[in-house]
């Protein structure tokens, strides 16, 4: 699903973000992405977004190299992609609902198919009854859990995480890795970067850790 070949990333005037860095995670696969506060975690999932495009070396999803695509190509490839972000970024204006409901209106699904999307996203989350609310009313953890709704309710096969428990305690980050693990047994591949290596410690899933820009380790947690 993702493949990393030779990649590097280096911003004008300043120290390469990413150096060689080479790694390949298969659909359906669950991986975390871990290391201090800019080691070059954020970098690496822009380049895979379609955000950034790499300085050398190859970026492929799905056998595409995300290099070639550009103008409608790669904004209906970021479409595809199911995007959590440490602040989830609601309006709060809008109900729960309608948030969830905003890239199946932009991505132009129909009014009839819709309710019926929004309906089991925040069913996964376990917010069916919050769906009339704004998500002012809405604690911190639970407001994450409806940016991870927003995320999966075009039902992508690629999921990419950066820092989704940074603002959330202990108990709530564990509730949030067990629905990442949830969605990757429905054969979602999942990239979850994170600074906090205790949340993922003894979770059973791959984990690459990124220093300096280069990746230094790459092999599973704890045993399954």
């Amino acid at each position: 699903m993702i493949e990393f070949e030779r990649v590097a990333k280096v911003y004008e005037g300043q120290r390469a973000a990413l150096s060689d860095v080479n790694f390949r995670l298969a659909p359906g696969e669950m991986a975390f992405l871990t290391g201090h506060s800019g080691a070059g975690k954020s970098t690496l999932l822009r380049l895979i977004l379609g955000l950034e495009t790499a300085s050398s070396g190859v970026v492929r999803v799905a056998g595409t190299d995300l290099a070639t695509l550009s103008g409608e190509k790669l904004a209906r490839y970021r479409r595809r992609v199911g995007v959590v972000f440490q602040d989830p970024n609601l309006e709060d204006d809008l109900s729960v609902y309608d948030n969830v409901a905003l890239p199946l209106r932009i991505s132009g699904f129909s009014e009839s198919e819709i309710p019926k999307r929004v309906k089991a996203a925040l069913s996964r989350v376990d917010l069916s009854e919050q769906a009339t609310v704004s998500p002012r009313v809405l604690s911190g953890g639970q407001q994450q859990r409806v940016g991870i709704a927003r995320a999966i309710v075009h039902r992508p096969a690629l999921l990419v995480a950066d820092e989704p428990t940074g603002n959330l305690d202990p108990e709530l980050s564990a509730r949030v890795m067990r629905m990442f693990t949830q969605f990757q047994q429905l054969g979602v591949t999942i990239l979850v970067a994170t600074h906090e290596r205790a949340v993922v410690e003894s979770l059973p899933f791959r984990r690459l850790v990124i220093e300096q820009g280069h990746l230094v380790s790459d092999g599973m947690g704890a045993s399954r």
